[in-house]
């Protein structure tokens, strides 16, 4: 979760947030950051692998680490630095979190994916692998009309943000977003 930035714009548009990371480190910056925006959230330093919430929730955002080769319009040297093992690594880490974080989904819940990174083993084939072990999850689409020009959802109602994207704004950074919702009849 830290340095907070998603979890304080979650707060600040009237979702009860509970924010989990494992370094308390980048935490006490989160903590920081939230004094110094009054953001109201919860934090917790633990390992999502370990950790899990007291009653069954609404909606996860899991912002999975990841090689982060999606940031290397602003940091290219995280080419020359990722390679398949690190990329591998990850995605069993990704994995492991994601069937983690979807036992402690409400029915009708949603769960959203996200990796700053432009590998399909990270994005498209990590939510291919969850959806055919997880029957009562499917992709709900998401909304196009909410994005900006230039921007778009992939047929399989993902989205796939491009360095190359936006160049008129700067650019984007790369990412990959998922939203999942969990059947009410499971």
């Amino acid at each position: 979760s830290a340095p907070g930035g998603k979890a304080m714009q979650l707060a600040s548009a009237g979702w009860r947030v509970t924010a989990v990371d494992s370094s308390s480190k980048r935490m006490e910056r989160m903590q920081g950051n939230c004094l110094r925006t009054g953001a109201q959230l919860e934090t917790v330093v633990a390992n999502v692998l370990q950790w899990e919430p007291e009653t069954p929730v609404d909606a996860i955002l899991l912002d999975a680490p990841c090689s982060a080769t999606g940031i290397f319009r602003r940091h290219p040297d995280v080419l020359h630095i990722v390679g398949p093992r690190q990329i591998a690594g990850q995605s069993t880490i990704q994995t492991a979190m994601l069937e983690r974080v979807s036992d402690w989904m409400k029915p009708g819940g949603r769960l959203v994916y996200t990796t700053c990174s432009l590998e399909p083993e990270e994005g498209e084939q990590q939510i291919a692998g969850f959806l055919a072990k997880h029957p009562d999850f499917a992709v709900s689409p998401i909304d196009a009309t909410a994005l900006p020009d230039g921007v778009s959802v992939n047929a399989d109602g993902y989205l796939r943000i491009l360095p190359g994207m936006l160049p008129e704004k700067g650019g984007l950074d790369g990412f990959f977003i998922a939203l999942l919702e969990k059947s009410h009849s499971m």
